[in-house]
C-alpha cells in the first residue's frame, strides 16, 4: 500500500517529459506574390537513407518531425511553377523556420538551387546508425519477440546471446531503449520484456559512441525509438499479416486520423509460433509462444508554441522455456521419471505517456516527458520439471520525469534538464528440488535445502542533471556535455560523467574525421537483486558469499571516419576501446531459469568496425559491415551472490577447484567474436519487384564446458558437440544465407498492397550461438525457414 501511495503521488507530479535527438522543419511555400501554394516537398538524406515525400496544406505549410540531426536535401515541386532544390541542416532540437518562392517556371529557370550531396553530415562527431520507415518495412522476416532486436542486431558492433539478448561492444545487459523520448532501462529481450513491435516504429537511431550526456544509467548502446509518424490530414494506416515456419503467424494493424491541431493514432498486433526463444538442443522441445500489443495515441497543438501528446501502450508476451533431454525425456534420468518438464513464463507491461512542448522563442524550447509504468513477470513449473521446479512472481511499478531546455544562442546549441526514476520492486520466488540426491546428475551440492521461498519490496530511487553544447566552427565540430546520476538501491553511490566529442570536415577530400571519449557510470540490472541481496539466501547453503552489486564505471574512447566517393558510397570506418570497473554480468538462481547481476572486477575490450553502404545506384542498393572485437575480464567476482562449498575449499594446487569468487586472472568477455561480416544487396528489377540477397559470418564466441566431449555429446547431442571446438574453447563459426523478394501487387497514391518472402539460413547450417559457459546455457538459431509476409497500406 505504501508503494502505490508513493506512486500515486508522483503520478501527480509528472506534467509531462523530454525528447530526443531530433528536430522540426516548418515548411512555407509560396508563390512569387507571397500567396501560399499547395506544393509537393522531397526530404532526403543518403547519409541516414532518409527519404519522405509531403504535400502542403492549402495555407503553404508544412510541419515534419522527429527529424535525425543532419544535412537534408529539400526539393518542392508546384505546378506552373519552377522547382526548388537545396540543402538544408538539422542541428537543434527547435524547429527550423524555411521558406521557399517559387517564382513562374519561364522567369526562374536560371536561380534553381542544385542541392550538394548528402552522402556525408559534415558535423557528425560519432559513428550513428540509423534505420529510417523504408528499411524498417522491406526488412527480412523475423520470429515474434525479435523484430525490433532483429534489425539493431544488423548493425556493425551488436551481437546476440543466448535468447535474443543485445550486447553492444561486449557490454552485458546495458543496452537501453529510449522510446519516444523515454528511457526502458531493463531488459528488452524476449526472455525478460515484451517488445515493440517493428511495425509500430518510424524510425530507429542507435548509438555506441559520442552518446550524448542526456543518456545515462545503460551505457553500452542506445537505441532512440521513434513511433511518432508523419501527419496527414485524414484517415491512414496500414494491416500486415505474415507466417512461415515454425507455425509461426502474425497480425499487425495502424491507423491515423489527423483533423485541424488534432491527430489519434492506434495500433494493435498478435502473433503466435513454436519456436519463440532460441533451443538449448536442435529438437526445439517446448518453444512455444504468443505475443501481443496495442497502444493508442492523442496530439494536439494547443497553440502555434505549445504542443500535447499523451499515449499509453499495453504488450504481453507469454511462452514456455526450452527443454534439453533430460528434461523432455524423464525416462533417461537416474532414476526414472514419468513427465517431461514444461516451464511456462510471461510478461506483461502498460506504459502511459504524457509529453509537452513550448516554444518561448525562437531560440528558446521547453520539453517535458512524464512515463508511469506497470510491468511484471513471471515464471511457473509443472509436476515434471528437473531438477528443480521454480516459481517467480515479480512486478514492478515505475514513475519517470525529465524535465530539458534547449537554447540556440550563436555558435551554440545548449541543452541542459534533469530527470527522475523512481521504481517500486516487488520480488516473490519460490523452488523445490525434484531430484533425486542419489542421481548421478545432481547438480546441487549436498546440504542444499529441498524447498526455498523469498519475498521483498524495496525501491529503486535514482535522479540525474546534465548540461550539453554542440558547437559550430566552420569545419570543427565540438560537441561537449557533462552528467550527473545518483543511484540509491542496494548502494548508494553517485557520479560525474563528461563526455566530449569532435569532428573535423575535410571537403576536398569528402572526409569527415572524428573523435570521442564518453565517461559512464552504468547502473546494475535490477531483475531480481533483492533476491540475490537478501540474507535469507544463506539458508541455501552453508557456505554463501553476498556482495552488493555496485554501478560499472568506465571510459569508452573511439576514434573514426567516414568518406563519400564517386557520388554513390558512403564508408564508416572506427577503433574503440572500452574499459570498465565493476563489469556487469548475470548469474543463475541454481539450476533456474531465473537470473540475477553480478560483476567482475573489470573487462577491457577493444575493437574496429567498418561499414560501406549503397544507398542507391541505378537498380543497386545495399551494404557490407565487419566487426572486429577482442574482450577479457578480470576476476574475483565483485558482487552478486555465490553458493557452495567452493568458497571455501580453493587448494593453491588446483585453481579449477576454486569459485569464481576467489579466483584471480582473466577470461575472455563471452561477446569476444573475433570475426563478424554481414552484408545485404538489393536490386529492383521494375518498378513493383524486386530482390535481395544477404549473408551473415560469425567466428564463433568463447565457451567453458567443465565436462568432456563425450559428456556433451550425452547432454545435448552429437550435432551440437560437433559445432564446438573444445581445443580451443570456441564454438565453431556460424553462417546464414538469406534471400528476400517484394513485389507491389497494387498501388496508387497512398495506397497499396504489397507481398514479401523470406527464405533465411539456406544453407542450414547448425548455428550455435552460445554454449553452456561459466554462467550461461546455450542457444541454437533457427535452421533453413521461409516467410510470407503481406502489407496492405492506405
Amino acid at each position: 500500500m505504501r508503494n502505490w501511495l508513493h506512486f500515486g503521488i508522483l503520478l501527480l507530479a509528472l506534467p509531462l517529459l523530454a525528447q530526443s535527438n531530433a528536430g522540426e522543419l516548418r515548411l512555407k511555400v509560396t508563390g512569387p506574390d507571397g500567396l501560399p501554394l499547395r506544393a509537393s516537398v522531397e526530404l532526403s538524406s543518403d547519409a541516414i537513407q532518409f527519404h519522405r515525400v509531403f504535400s502542403t496544406d492549402d495555407s503553404g505549410d508544412l510541419i515534419t518531425r522527429n527529424l535525425t540531426f543532419g544535412r537534408y536535401r529539400l526539393q518542392v515541386r508546384s505546378e506552373s511553377f519552377s522547382g526548388y532544390d537545396g540543402i538544408i541542416e538539422i542541428h537543434s532540437s527547435l524547429p527550423t523556420d524555411y521558406v521557399v518562392k517559387l517564382n513562374i517556371a519561364a522567369l526562374s529557370t536560371a536561380i534553381n538551387v542544385t542541392a550538394t550531396n548528402t552522402l556525408l553530415d559534415p558535423e557528425r562527431t560519432t559513428t550513428l546508425n540509423h534505420l529510417d520507415s523504408k528499411a524498417i518495412a522491406d526488412r527480412p522476416a523475423s520470429l515474434p519477440g525479435r523484430s525490433l532486436p532483429d534489425l539493431i542486431d544488423s548493425q556493425p558492433g551488436w551481437l546476440y546471446e543466448g535468447n535474443a539478448v543485445l550486447h553492444p561492444r561486449g557490454s552485458e545487459y546495458q543496452t537501453q531503449f529510449v522510446v519516444d523520448g523515454v528511457p526502458l532501462t531493463d531488459n528488452r529481450s524476449p526472455s525478460f520484456g515484451p517488445e515493440i513491435e517493428a511495425d509500430d516504429v518510424d524510425s530507429l537511431t542507435i548509438y555506441t559512441a559520442g552518446i550524448p550526456a542526456e543518456y545515462g544509467r545503460k551505457m553500452g548502446g542506445v537505441i532512440e525509438v521513434n513511433t511518432l509518424r508523419d501527419t496527414h490530414p485524414g484517415l491512414h494506416g496500414q494491416a500486415v499479416l505474415s507466417g512461415g515456419s515454425f507455425d509461426t503467424a502474425g497480425a499487425f494493424a495502424s491507423a491515423q486520423d489527423s483533423w485541424g491541431a488534432n491527430t489519434l493514432s492506434a495500433s494493435a498486433s498478435g502473433n503466435m509460433t513454436a519456436r519463440y526463444l532460441n533451443p538449448v538442443v536442435p529438437e526445439n522441445y517446448t518453444n512455444r509462444g504468443t505475443t501481443s500489443e496495442f497502444s493508442l495515441s492523442y496530439d494536439r497543438d494547443l497553440t502555434q508554441h505549445d504542443r500535447l501528446r499523451l499515449s499509453v501502450r499495453h504488450e504481453l508476451s507469454r511462452y514456455e522455456i526450452p527443454n534439453q533431454q533430460l528434461q523432455q525425456f524423464p525416462q533417461l534420468r537416474d532414476p526414472p521419471g514419468t513427465i517431461s518438464q514444461l516451464q511456462t513464463a510471461g510478461n506483461f507491461e502498460t506504459i502511459g505517456i504524457v509529453s509537452y512542448q513550448h516554444v518561448f522563442s525562437p531560440n528558446v524550447l521547453l520539453d517535458i516527458h512524464g512515463m508511469a509504468r506497470d510491468n511484471s513477470a513471471g515464471l511457473n513449473s509443472g509436476n515434471g520439471s528437473w531438477p528443480i521446479a521454480a516459481a517467480l512472481h515479480n512486478d514492478f511499478k515505475e514513475a519517470y520525469l525529465k524535465a530539458a531546455v534547449s537554447i540556440h544562442s550563436g555558435r551554440h546549441e545548449w541543452k541542459a534538464g534533469i530527470e527522475s526514476d523512481s521504481l517500486f520492486l516487488h520480488e516473490n520466488f519460490s523452488d523445490f528440488i525434484t531430484a533425486s540426491s542419489s542421481d548421478p546428475n545432481y547438480p546441487f551440492d549436498p546440504g542444499t535445502p529441498t524447498t526455498f521461498a523469498f519475498t521483498g519490496n524495496r525501491p529503486d530511487l535514482e535522479q540525474s542533471a546534465f548540461i550539453q553544447d554542440l558547437i559550430h566552427l566552420g569545419k570543427w565540430t565540438l560537441n561537449a556535455g557533462l552528467r550527473w546520476d545518483h543511484y540509491q538501491l542496494i548502494v548508494n553511490q553517485n557520479a560525474f560523467s563528461p563526455r566530449l566529442s569532435v569532428a573535423r570536415y575535410l571537403p576536398a577530400a569528402n572526409l569527415v574525421i572524428h573523435a570521442s571519449y564518453d565517461r559512464v557510470f552504468q547502473t546494475p540490472s535490477f531483475e531480481n537483486i533483492l533476491l540475490a541481496s537478501s540474507p535469507n539466501v544463506t539458508s541455501l547453503n552453508p557456505n554463501v558469499l553476498r556482495l552488493p552489486v555496485k554501478p560499472s564505471q568506465g571510459n569508452y574512447f573511439e576514434v573514426g571516419a567516414a568518406k563519400s566517393f564517386l557520388g554513390q558510397f558512403h564508408f564508416d570506418a572506427n577503433y574503440f576501446r572500452r574499459s570498465v570497473n565493476n563489469f556487469a554480468d548475470d548469474d543463475q538462481i541454481l539450476n533456474t531459469a531465473v537470473s540475477f547481476p553480478i560483476a567482475f572486477r573489470k573487462a577491457f575490450i577493444y575493437g574496429a568496425e567498418g561499414k560501406l553502404e549503397l544507398p542507391h545506384w541505378n537498380r543497386f542498393s545495399g551494404y557490407v559491415s565487419y566487426s572486429y572485437i577482442v574482450g577479457n575480464v578480470w576476476f574475483p567476482v565483485t558482487g552478486g551472490l555465490f553458493i557452495g562449498d567452493d568458497l571455501i575449499n580453493c587448494p593453491a594446487s588446483n585453481p579449477q577447484a576454486c569459485h569464481p569468487a576467489q579466483l584471480s586472472g582473466h577470461f575472455p568477455d563471452s561477446q569476444d567474436q573475433r570475426h563478424t561480416v554481414r552484408a545485404r544487396i538489393r536490386y529492383q528489377l521494375s518498378s513493383r519487384l524486386w530482390f535481395a540477397g544477404g549473408a551473415e559470418y560469425g567466428s564463433g564466441l568463447p565457451f567453458e564446458f567443465a565436462g568432456t566431449y563425450d559428456q556433451a555429446v550425452a547432454q545435448f547431442g552429437q550435432q551440437v558437440a560437433d559445432r564446438l571446438n573444445f581445443a580451443d574453447g570456441r564454438i565453431k563459426p556460424t553462417l546464414s544465407l538469406d534471400i528476400s523478394a517484394g513485389i507491389d501487387l497494387y498501388k496508387k497514391e497512398t495506397r497499396s498492397l504489397r507481398l514479401q518472402a523470406d527464405a533465411e539460413n539456406l544453407n542450414n547450417r547448425l548455428n550455435v550461438l552460445d554454449f553452456a559457459g561459466l554462467f550461461s546455457a546455450g542457444a541454437i538459431a533457427p535452421p533453413r525457414s521461409y516467410f510470407l509476409r503481406l502489407a496492405a497500406t492506405f
